[in-house]
């Protein structure tokens, strides 16, 4: 199960978004040291400083692929290796839709223009995916022609892209096992997130065969964005139990850096990385995981260099109140406490905030004066 993260390609895509090269090299680095296995660093024919930018990364040494992204042209496949890649995705458009749009629905031309770039990337001895724009709008038969002609050819791979996320996971499994039984190339997730399920998408497709799945760090992307880097990285180490090379704890350093970079905010109760994540306010579940971590956690806080933390709020029980005092030496009484509990549930409801532990020791204390 390889990751083969675009962050640096696709994510960049995102409206708004423009990392300069220093966001790239760090970007890349952290990626590499979180657990990607693969990267796609851009597309050379945007321009010159587009095309330094890809020198730069492919000089780092990172010790993983890098590829570049193209258009079934000889002139984009031309820019790719003057920048010196040894990979390349040459992307065609497969839904009649696309082709219309961009070929005036001469298929003959698209499958010569692949013929030539496949051909060409061969003789320079390059790692070569096709990728299948549009392709859960596709004709499946199509499909399956173009990969016949990618193996004739020599390609190497073969990229699945559910361009606009209209897939469901059943539909990617029951296409993706098709597709993989017919033995003709590997074949690669790129999932969309348009109605949530990008990363149920990419992890349906693995299950159906797919070797690769294209990510990205946040998620980030066009519109709703592409599968998490981060949600698929330990969804196959936690719930596919792949024993896979990564540095957890790097992960959440990463996505900060692409935050910032991408001037995009993380929502708190984001999955793996969200700042409240393993903040537990709710009286049952805080007696749970104060008892033992694994009542109501996944997989534990530190893996992701999180903090466990136990809010004071309007949902607090008894527990949560004893755990705080115990924390500042106060012994509390628990018959003491559950008076208390709808006292502060009071509180926090009227001013929409939680309480800190010495507003609980004053609280407290006044109570017991009483």
């Amino acid at each position: 199960m390889i990751i083969n993260d675009t962050t640096l390609r696709d994510g960049e895509q995102a409206p708004y978004v423009a990392f300069n090269t220093k966001e790239k090299i760090t970007i890349a680095k952290m990626l590499v040291k979180s657990g990607a296995n693969e990267l796609e660093i851009g597309i050379p024919a945007m321009g010159n400083q587009e095309k330094k930018d890809i020198k730069e990364l492919l000089s780092l040494g990172l010790g993983v692929r890098m590829m570049t992204w193209n258009r079934a042209t000889m002139k984009d496949l031309e820019a790719s290796i003057k920048c010196g890649v040894k990979a390349v995705d040459l992307s065609i458009p497969v839904s009649d839709l696309l082709i219309d749009i961009k070929f005036k629905g001469n298929k003959n031309k698209l499958l010569n223009n692949l013929k030539k770039t496949i051909s060409e990337a061969k003789k320079e001895g390059l790692f070569v995916c096709i990728g299948a724009e549009n392709s859960s709008r596709a004709n499946i038969e199509f499909i399956t022609e173009i990969m016949k002609l990618g193996h004739e050819l020599g390609a190497d791979r073969f990229r699945y892209c559910d361009t606009v996320g209209i897939l469901t996971p059943l539909k990617t499994y029951n296409i993706i096992k098709k597709l993989s039984s017919l033995n003709l190339l590997p074949i690669e997730m790129h999932t969309h997130n348009d109605f949530g399920l990008a990363n149920a998408n990419a992890l349906s497709g693995f299950e159906a065969g797919a070797i690769s799945a294209n990510t990205t760090v946040i998620g980030l992307g066009e519109r709703a964005g592409n599968a998490s880097f981060e949600q698929i990285l330990m969804s196959l180490k936690h719930l596919y139990a792949k024993k896979i090379d990564i540095d957890s704890k790097s992960i959440r350093e990463l996505s900060d850096i692409v935050s910032k970079a991408a001037n995009i905010e993380i929502a708190p109760n984001t999955p793996i990385i969200g700042e409240r994540l393993f903040f537990h306010e709710s009286g049952i579940h805080a007696d749970g995981v104060i008892k033992n971590k694994k009542a109501y956690e996944p997989f534990e806080a530190e893996e992701v260099g999180a903090k466990r933390e136990f809010p004071i709020g309007k949902h607090s029980g008894s527990s949560t109140l004893l755990y705080h005092l115990k924390a500042v030496g106060i012994e509390a009484k628990r018959d003491v406490l559950r008076n208390l509990v709808p006292k502060i549930r009071k509180i926090v409801t009227k001013r929409k905030k939680v309480l800190n532990t010495n507003e609980l020791i004053d609280y407290y204390k006044k109570y017991i004066c009483l």
